[in-house]
């Protein structure tokens, strides 16, 4: 397989961390988009820092240098996002509407940006990450719940708008990630029981890759075993 060209939103994170080191490991290249500062220890790929992916002229901009350094892009991970727990008797109303913008928002505006690149690809494909508990919310989850179900409709819209093209759109859809926060958040859990980023970023990467050819408008549970 030949090295691929792939546009991480979310890359300084944990899950877009682990996305960008196991693509980098086998020998892709990597834009790290994140509206966050650039950390340390990114040499070789392409950061953009400080990019605001609700705006749509940053979010064409960040994919024009992309395309620029590269020549093309071969696939579109959007992990931007956000969570909050609320309920919804207590919440902030803004929340409902700073969920859609972080989640829903920030992926069509990149993905819009991207899809002119990603049709000079052979293989071009979006992964989106959506949420298992979009499927069946729980307590607190409403306003989160409601944006990924956003997510997962964009994803099956997109695919059908694209598949035309060549271009494969798919979404993941992870139960609790084992991050560093929701360890803090819920520590009497089974950490062993929830996804690690490196077993989600090996699905992300595999959506991304040639060999889905055959997959496109999937909603892909990666609920480990919760």
């Amino acid at each position: 397989m030949t090295s691929r060209v792939i546009a991480i939103t979310g890359a300084f994170g944990v899950l877009g961390s682990a996305v960008a080191g196991a693509a980098r490991a086998q020998g892709d290249e990597v834009a790290l988009i994140d509206f966050a500062k650039a950390p340390a220890g990114a040499e070789g790929a392409l950061v953009l820092a400080e990019v605001d992916l609700a705006d749509p002229v940053q979010a064409a901009a960040a994919m024009a240098a992309v395309g620029e350094r590269f020549g093309r892009i071969d696939a579109l991970l959007n992990i931007a996002g956000g969570f909050v727990w609320e309920t919804i008797e207590t919440q902030d109303p803004s929340t409902w509407a700073r969920m859609h913008t972080l989640n829903v928002v920030t992926a069509a505006n990149a993905s819009r940006a991207a899809i002119p690149h990603l049709r000079a690809s052979a293989a071009g494909r979006i992964v989106n990450v959506g949420s298992a508990a979009a499927l069946k919310a729980g307590l607190g989850m409403g306003a989160y719940a409601a944006a990924k179900a956003g997510v997962h409709a964009l994803t099956q819209s997109l695919a059908e708008e694209l598949k035309g093209d060549g271009i494969n759109v798919n979404a993941v859809l992870p139960s609790i990630i084992d991050t560093p926060t929701n360890r803090a958040d819920m520590p009497d859990a089974d950490f062993s029981a929830w996804v690690a980023p490196a077993d989600l970023a090996a699905v992300m990467l595999f959506l991304a890759s040639e060999a889905a050819t055959a997959v496109t408008g999937a909603l892909m549970p990666v609920t480990g075993r919760v």
